[in-house]
């Protein structure tokens, strides 16, 4: 079928990405879904800091890639062997698949499913499902090279396979997946909220929820208050717990998060200052200098969970004797530490009950065609979640 959706062919290019034009909205074909796999008519697509991070180059991918990887939308068709999914179901895209066998999917969350995650350093889709006898084509690390995205040149027959962004792809009004990459939810989940229920709100409140794991009356800081960011604070928000702080540059973001509940809000040098420190301290900005200023935060016996994606290359300073003598614990946590089934529904249950308000977290709705301009407004930093919108 001939979709539309936004093509990155090349990384790197110059700010302002309105000039440059990195991403390129055009026609494409999508095959059908295959085996274990569902077609979905997108409703809403988030804007995410790993989208921009492809673009940029410090999260290099495989090109040409259609990009996208936090979406909701309406199932429109079912593969064979797919379970628990039927058409006109209401689902929230998820970036990392699980295919439930493999040791890293018996972590409960901790660790990234290896086969989910070959296929996304691949730019294919898993392939879980696929007849053991169906002699599809292998890449080294073992996943079939699934590409249901193709491009076509002009009126010729000749097209080009495209890479798939994280299993889902969902800049575009349709797209193909996995069974594994999508959870059901209820029909009246507004789609600005749903979007970002599958990575700002998985990742930000599991890193409080899963990894910091607060015990009742203890504080909580959160460094970085873009999507991510935001969304731990709101889910500390909900839980009841101790106080909850907020750090971040942009004085505007420090206004929304008073708004929204936190006691006290401080840029990094106000934070240093004033040695303001919590026993559960989040770090959701991906950037060296903001783990520092987590790490710093982070009270004696307390727990730094670092969340974001900084470059590959970026390098963090510490005070390692700190970690012994002040017994304290620096976690990692991938998409926090989730599980997209167990989880999404109890943060849609949160958001039913009023305690988790998402759509405080959306910025601006756009379409499509804007998507250049979202990415320079995320590169700003002048944005906490922006919503691309689907007729």
């Amino acid at each position: 079928m001939r979709i539309r959706g936004a093509v990155l062919r090349a990384m790197n290019s110059p700010r302002p990405y309105t000039r440059s034009k990195p991403l390129e909205v055009v026609d494409l074909e999508l095959d059908p879904p295959g085996p274990g796999e569902v077609l979905i008519k997108l409703t809403a697509a988030g804007v995410c800091h790993s989208d921009l991070s492809v673009v940029e180059g410090n999260r290099p991918r495989p090109l040409p890639m259609l990009l996208g990887h936090e979406g909701t939308g309406i199932v429109e068709q079912v593969g064979k062997h797919v379970t628990g999914l039927e058409v006109g179901d209401h689902v929230v895209t998820v970036f990392l698949p699980r295919c439930g066998d493999c040791v890293n999917c018996r972590t409960d969350g901790k660790l990234p499913c290896e086969r989910g995650t070959a296929s996304n350093n691949a730019g294919y889709l898993p392939d879980f499902d696929q007849p053991a006898d169906a002699n599809l084509p292998r890449t080294e690390n073992g996943s079939a090279e699934l590409s249901r995205l193709n491009e076509t040149h002009g009126e010729a027959a000749d097209s080009s396979p495209l890479f798939h962004h994280l299993g889902v792809s969902v800049f575009a009004d349709h797209a193909v997946v996995n069974q594994a990459s999508v959870v059901k939810i209820d029909s009246d989940v507004p789609a600005e909220v749903a979007a970002p229920l599958g990575c700002a709100v998985l990742t930000g409140g599991g890193a409080v929820i899963n990894a910091g794991r607060p015990q009742p009356g203890q504080d909580i800081m959160v460094v970085g208050l873009g999507g991510v960011g935001m969304a731990a604070l709101i889910t500390a928000l909900s839980l009841n717990t101790g106080k909850v702080i907020g750090i971040d540059a942009n004085p505007e973001k420090l206004d929304t998060a008073r708004r929204l509940g936190a006691v006290a809000t401080y840029t990094p040098g106000e934070a240093a200052e004033h040695q303001v420190t919590a026993p559960i301290v989040i770090e959701a900005a991906g950037n060296a200098r903001a783990f520092e200023t987590a790490f710093r935060a982070t009270a004696p016996g307390g727990t730094t969970v670092t969340v974001g994606l900084p470059s590959p290359t970026a390098e963090s300073t510490i005070q390692p004797l700190l970690l012994t003598s002040e017994a304290r614990t620096v976690i990692g946590s991938y998409l926090g530490s989730a599980l997209p089934a167990r989880d999404i529904p109890r943060y849609v249950q949160l958001w039913r009950e009023g305690k988790l308000p998402v759509s405080e977290l959306v910025s601006s709705t756009m379409p499509l065609d804007q998507i250049n301009e979202a990415m320079d407004s995320l590169a700003e930093g002048r944005s906490i979640r922006q919503i691309i919108l689907f007729d």
